[in-house]
């Protein structure tokens, strides 16, 4: 019997001490590069990130804080990352201490826990041989030299009293600022500045490595959207559709869903964020399959709508038609550095979310013969990148090196018909739109096409 059982579980674990996939990372130089170009906006100040916290007692996938990632590459929990620019000119006749400071950068981390590791493998300290270089940063330290390596710095230069940043917010950066108010004395450190804005300001432009990344992404979340077409048909729910879809995901690298799966069918199909997933599939529905995945820590997004029979309807093919021309209208609109993305007021004629609005509004309309615009409630498109939502200002005007959707739909409760296309964009080099997502069956003809298996 024991020897039964030993083979019956012998595949788990055998993948049980196989070592994860790697994720796709930069040179470490490229990481270096983004830290300098911080420190370069801190006028002189010192940064301090942490990483993403490890929920206690939750077994699913950690994933890293997207700033911390961004700047690092490192994606286990409990690091901190310091980055200290150079100090700028001294004021004459100062009081208080001044020192003359180079560019530095120090990752933090925890001491090795043998116990937990039994739990959770091996994990890199600043005890480990080479750390810095495998940790691809300047120096590592241990995590509990934190405090007093930034109360030196700021004993050293009362400068940085009022030119500390940290992430808003954040309790360990709170803890750590109480830390340092102790040792130099009360009030001795004011409020730091939030140092995500420009984090996420150097996010925006991706660089060719990130777009690499991000072609990955896509052409995963393409592999499972094909899936998902083949796996359509009445009588399926739609937790199976997401459950098709995952394993697409995983068969292609990724991590994670960039979200929670939107499979909604019929009146759950004009739920705009439906991810319940629960219904079940009927014959002359519409199903909107909203989902993506995360490709080494970086998000694709894609949205298709089909027929749950395998073919529109004349209403339902004139719906997704009219949100198709209004995607096709935006795309020929485009021009870099001038077009614009999620202007919610729809005025701005360099916003591509009125020519979408606009050619909505102008064809077709509602049963009782009104326009369809007012069944378009959400912006055209929004950033991508580590985040789904990637950071930006919006409306915000688009630039070579950006990537992100153009997303527009309908979606009218009376008939129970939603339909919404996104696809995945980004400005290249030369001015031009390059869709990540172009492999995917778009029209109406080749959705029902692909959910006959060609």
């Amino acid at each position: 019997m024991n020897f039964l059982r030993f083979w019956l579980l012998l595949p788990f674990l055998v993948l049980s001490v196989l070592p994860a996939q790697a994720l796709d990372k930069q040179p470490a130089s490229v990481y270096h590069a983004r830290r300098m170009a911080l420190a370069g906006k801190l006028h002189g100040g010192v940064a301090v990130l942490f990483a993403a916290p490890e929920a206690a007692l939750d077994l699913t996938p950690y994933r890293q804080d997207a700033d911390f990632y961004y700047l690092t590459g490192w994606t286990e929990p409990g690091a901190a990352l310091l980055i200290a620019a150079p100090s700028e000119g001294a004021q004459a006749n100062a009081a208080e201490p001044q020192a003359d400071r180079k560019y530095a950068e120090i990752l933090f981390l925890p001491t090795r826990n043998l116990r937990t590791e039994k739990y959770t493998g091996v994990k890199l300290d600043a005890a480990t041989p080479g750390a810095s270089e495998t940790a691809g940063v300047d120096a590592v330290k241990p995590m509990t030299e934190l405090p007093a390596v930034l109360s030196g710095m700021v004993a050293s230069d009362r400068r940085l009293n009022g030119n500390l940043w940290m992430q808003s917010g954040n309790p360990e950066g709170r803890a750590l600022a109480r830390v340092t108010e102790a040792t130099l004395g009360s009030s001795a450190v004011p409020e730091a500045h939030n140092v995500a804005g420009i984090a996420q300001e150097l996010r925006v432009v991706k660089d060719d490595g990130e777009i690499e990344v991000l072609k990955k992404a896509s052409d995963a979340s393409i592999a499972a959207q094909r899936a998902m077409m083949k796996a359509v048909k009445p009588g399926v729910t739609e937790r199976a559709v997401a459950g098709r879809m995952y394993a697409a995901w995983m068969e292609n690298g990724c991590e994670r869903a960039s979200y929670a799966p939107i499979v909604g069918s019929g009146a759950n199909s004009t739920v705009l964020h439906y991810s319940e997933d629960g219904g079940t599939l009927r014959d002359g529905e519409v199903v909107v399959v909203d989902a993506a995945c995360e490709y080494s820590m970086y998000a694709s997004d894609i949205t298709r709508t089909v027929p749950v029979s395998g073919h529109f309807t004349a209403r339902q093919r004139e719906i997704y038609e009219v949100v198709l021309g209004a995607q096709r209208a935006a795309i020929a609109a485009f021009v870099a550095g001038k077009s614009k993305i999620n202007d919610r007021d729809r005025r701005d004629p360099d916003s591509l979310d009125s020519v979408a609005f606009d050619y909505i509004n102008s064809h077709g309309k509602s049963l009782d013969g009104k326009p369809l615009g007012q069944y378009w409630l959400h912006g055209l498109g929004h950033m991508v990148g580590i985040d789904v939502h990637d950071p930006a200002t919006y409306p915000a005007v688009l630039k070579p090196g950006m990537v992100f959707t153009i997303e527009p739909g309908v979606y009218i409760p009376e008939e129970k018909i939603g339909v919404r296309i996104e696809d995945v964009f980004v400005v290249g080099a030369d001015g031009k739109l390059i869709d990540l997502v172009g492999d995917l069956p778009h029209t109406a003809e080749e959705v029902e096409a692909a959910m006959r298996g060609k």
